[in-house]
């Protein structure tokens, strides 16, 4: 499955445990809040200031 920016985080993880670990390292250390289960990678990303590219690409390694 490839990760898009407008992907549900809790879907993300669903998919790939793995994933925690690069949300984590790229500051988005609130990946079991409630938020998490409706927000998209791109709304966590821009909440947080990171660049929304460069996850999704850390992520599709």
């Amino acid at each position: 499955m490839a990760v898009t920016r407008d992907m549900i985080i809790r879907d993300i993880l669903k998919e790939n445990a793995d994933a925690a670990a690069i949300l984590m390292s790229f500051g988005l250390g609130c990946i079991g809040c409630p938020s998490a289960q409706m927000e998209t990678l791109e709304e966590a990303a821009a909440v947080h200031g990171i660049n929304v590219d460069n996850l999704v690409e850390a992520l599709n390694k």
